[in-house]
């Protein structure tokens, strides 16, 4: 049974909302920034729920005029090379500022916000339709386009149930994403302890093991001096590439549709872990025929492998959950059982700003493998990564099943979008009364590639 689209009345998206652009405070005046209050620029627009920002400004940044939305407002990008191939929306879950590249929606009171967003989330091959594509490669959604789309509104009281079986998939996915950040803090934080501060050395030296008497079995109780400082005695320092098989990737032509057309194989760029926020890649946008991955010269790397974006920017991390072969803009490290996938990681995460500090280049910062194979790396003795791994394995295989939970939600999501919103499937009162939509499930949903054998 249909809603009744008859009591629908259109609206220009000009009078859905009040429309807030942003501002960019002076990058001069220090007291302007690191404050509490989230700063959106397109790098924070990663998921539908939107709770914090990389960059942070000041009260003393607000009362000289940057301008402050309140939670539930309607965030869209409306300029930046991102709109080339995607128009983020988000929806904040906390007051925040937003740069000059986005627009905020405040919804009038007859418009439910999380409607009027699932709307534009619809609707966004129209949005990228609109989107105007400068010389230097910069997209624009121009603000008279975008107030001219003309949306159909049911009652406000039908906006909010269809915004209700909706947002409890996306509730689900923002419980997912902040369980993986809590899981990705602990394994941080055992690296750290571990491999950092050496907490387990300084417990045995102190004559006070802190750990089970088979870990702390593994640490020393004494400290050797070393290129990087004192280190465990034992330990050792070695250049990263004596240690780690680093690999890079290539893009055969795309010319050639003999490589492309039809493919099955995953291929990675570094766009494809631009948008992760869990350092997990099950998916990619693009895929390779055999013979295309016949003209990568490192093939199709196994399940597990670790990649660090090269350029463009360097320092993307993840952790491969498919095989797959990637371009010329990363460096691959293939893991080892002494070496294992969650170390790698979170030897890459800790040392980035060493490695950046590496790369070269004039238009944009690029690493290259000679650049980061020198890179000295602390190497445990035999047994030490492994058990840390064995530790941590579980976290990441915890994150990988929401990641991939997640993914599934959005699909069902993005399957109600359009019946929910053209009234083709009405919102039922009782959730349960949903007919069942098939998602897309993409990849291969099995044993995590850092989870312990």
């Amino acid at each position: 049974m249909r809603s009744d689209v008859s009591a629908w009345t259109p609206r220009r998206l000009a009078d859905c909302a009040t429309w807030i652009s942003g501002g960019t405070p002076s990058k001069k005046n220090r007291d302007y920034w690191d404050g509490d209050i989230p700063w959106v620029s397109a790098k924070d627009m990663k998921s539908f729920r939107l709770h914090d920002s990389v960059d942070h400004i000041t009260e003393r940044a607000v009362d000289d005029g940057a301008k402050l939305v309140p939670r539930d407002s309607i965030l869209l990008l409306v300029r930046g090379m991102t709109l080339n191939n995607d128009v983020p929306i988000c929806m904040t879950d906390r007051q925040m500022a937003l740069n000059q590249d986005l627009k905020a929606l405040l919804p009038a009171d007859d418009v439910d916000a999380h409607f009027l967003a699932y709307w534009l989330l619809a609707n966004k091959p129209q949005l990228l339709s609109s989107v105007e594509h400068a010389g230097h490669g910069t997209g624009k959604l121009a603000t008279p386009v975008l107030q001219s789309m003309q949306i159909a509104l049911p009652p406000l009281s039908e906006q909010r149930a269809i915004a209700a079986v909706l947002g409890s998939l996306d509730d689900k996915i923002a419980l997912n994403r902040r369980m993986n950040r809590t899981l990705e803090s602990l394994a941080r934080a055992w690296f750290q302890s571990w491999f950092v501060d050496f907490d387990p050395v300084h417990a045995n030296a102190a004559g006070r093991p802190t750990l089970p008497p088979d870990l702390a079995a593994l640490f020393p109780a004494t400290f050797t001096p070393s290129p990087l400082g004192d280190i465990p005695e034992g330990w050792e320092v070695k250049p990263v590439g004596d240690i780690v098989d680093c690999v890079g990737g290539g893009t055969p032509s795309t010319k050639n549709d003999d490589y492309w057309e039809g493919g099955t194989h995953h291929w990675a760029t570094p766009k494809d872990l631009s948008s992760l926020d869990a350092p997990i890649l099950t998916t990619t946008n693009r895929k390779l025929t055999d013979a295309g991955v016949g003209k990568v010269s490192s093939g199709l790397l196994e399940r597990g492998t670790v990649l660090m974006s090269s350029r463009a920017p360097v320092g993307y991390l993840a952790i491969a959950d498919v095989p797959v072969a990637v371009n010329q803009g990363f460096i691959a490290m293939k893991p080892t059982d002494a070496m294992p996938a969650s170390f790698l990681l979170n030897w890459c995460q800790h040392n980035m700003e060493t490695i950046k500090s590496q790369a070269g280049g004039t238009t944009f910062a690029e690493i290259s493998k000679k650049a980061f194979r020198p890179i000295p790396m602390l190497v445990p003795p035999p047994g030490v990564a492994s058990r840390f791994a064995e530790i941590v394995g579980p976290m990441y295989a915890r994150i990988t099943l929401n990641v991939r939970e997640s993914e599934t939600l959005a699909a069902l999501r993005d399957a109600l979008l359009p019946r929910l919103l053209s009234g083709e499937l009405p919102a039922p009162a009782d959730r349960d009364d949903l007919p069942p939509v098939e998602p897309t499930v993409r990849g291969n949903p099995g044993r995590s590639p850092v989870a312990p054998a």
